[in-house]
């Protein structure tokens, strides 16, 4: 069970807190859109999402050779109600990796 310590460390990184929001918004999303949204490297990406999955935070699922990514679905309300919240609240903190996500998904279909 994750601790509210626990919770908050691994959202106190730029890269990890936005992957969160992404996914907490999309429901769903492949390393590919997150690598386009962020404007990061695959790698830089994969080890970030990485340690979203050691922390508990993250599920996987492998579909051919793209990974997707959907939040646990053992968090507790708790912590899901704070990714809510926090997605909700923060439009212009979001509002870059969204344009990129749905340019990115206007032009063309990685996954």
């Amino acid at each position: 069970m994750i601790t509210p310590v626990s919770f908050y460390k691994c959202l106190s990184e730029d890269t990890r807190l936005k992957c969160l929001l992404l996914i907490t918004m999309h429901s769903e999303l492949c390393v590919c859109d997150l690598i386009s949204a962020l404007k990061l490297s695959q790698p830089k990406v994969s080890r970030h999402l990485a340690e979203l999955r050691k922390c508990e935070l993250l599920q996987d699922e492998r579909r051919g050779k793209w990974v997707f990514y959907r939040l646990n679905p053992s968090l507790p309300k708790w912590a899901v109600d704070v990714l809510k919240t926090t997605t909700k609240s923060n439009a212009e903190y979001l509002s870059s990796c969204l344009n990129n996500l749905n340019i990115s998904k206007n032009l063309t279909s990685c996954c």
